[in-house]
């Protein structure tokens, strides 16, 4: 039996090892039991993105494959809303729990309304979360379609008004920019930990028609080609704040996992891989136990944060 401690405590959601998966890439767990145990080996799964009403997402096609190692997705977080995630879900989310794994439900909303409302909806049907994830990338409709997480002070309205919602743990999933000002502001606002980064905006031309590779012009990017850019934002973020962070952004395998953690982050989320290797979360789990061992350390808790320059 190894030695190395592996759990860490990420703004209140424990995990016994530092191993999340990225929402939208994973499903929610259950699509992926017939290649590994997710329950008794993952530290923590974050849900796909969850309204209060069903959304209908953007229209096809919404995914792209690219060169360097790269996609790009426009899903528009098509989702059956909160009653209908639960109904689908909820028994299997609670049994993945029991097995030790924590569950992370993802909230969404165009407004702040929205985020209130699915929080309520949270709070009253889904008691297998262990802690939810607020995506302050989402468009704010209501003010002209910019994300609800474009500033400092944007971010911390919707953070302020759903930590009102609920005790349990708040981690905030945010965009790729200026990171170190709106991550103090929502630590400010009552966030337990963040989550970066969310997808970077890209575009993609087919020359041949002259027109979009995707329904819409834009789209978001992500895969090992922005695994150095989250990096350095994981970085940045950390010095500016005092709660824990989730790095996100091109983890395939331990040793990216492993950079993220030298960085400052506390936890990280598994995502493109998984739609290319289901099993990588798994084996980045294994790979980050010996990493931590050869770093001639015992806890991994130790390494968060060690980076030297």
């Amino acid at each position: 039996m190894s030695k190395v401690k592996m759990a860490v405590d990420l703004g209140g959601i424990q995990m016994r090892n530092p191993v999340n998966t990225a929402s939208g890439t994973f499903g929610n767990g259950v699509q992926f039991e017939g290649f590994y145990d997710v329950g008794k080996t993952l530290g923590a799964i974050t849900c796909k993105g969850v309204s209060a009403e069903p959304w209908d997402g953007n229209p096809a096609p919404r995914l792209a494959e690219l060169r360097g190692a790269a996609i790009m997705n426009s899903v528009g977080l098509q989702n059956p809303g909160v009653h209908g995630f639960v109904k689908r879900y909820g028994e299997y989310l609670e049994s993945v729990r029991s097995r030790g794994c924590a569950v992370i439900c993802q909230v969404a909303g165009h407004s702040v309304e929205e985020y209130e409302r699915a929080m309520d909806l949270f709070e009253e049907f889904a008691p297998f979360a262990s802690g939810f994830e607020i995506n302050i990338s989402c468009p704010n409709i209501a003010e002209g379609g910019a994300a609800m997480g474009a500033t400092p002070q944007s971010a911390a309205r919707v953070m302020s008004a759903v930590r009102t919602r609920t005790k349990r743990p708040i981690v905030v999933k945010m965009a790729p920019h200026d990171v170190a000002a709106i991550g103090h502001a929502l630590e400010e606002s009552g966030a337990d930990a963040l989550a970066l980064i969310n997808t970077i905006p890209g575009m993609s031309i087919d020359v041949r028609t002259r027109k979009s590779r995707l329904a819409r012009a834009t789209a978001g990017v992500s895969g090992p080609a922005i695994h150095a850019i989250a990096v350095r934002m994981v970085w940045e973020c950390a010095q500016a704040v005092n709660i824990p962070i989730c790095g996100i952004g091109g983890v395939t395998t331990a040793e990216d996992a492993a950079e993220m953690i030298l960085a400052g982050a506390t936890a990280v989320s598994v995502g493109t891989a998984n739609l290319t290797d289901p099993l990588s979360a798994k084996h980045i789990v294994e790979g980050l136990e010996e990493w931590v061992a050869s770093q001639g350390a015992t806890d991994v808790n130790d390494l968060i944060g060690a980076f030297e320059c």
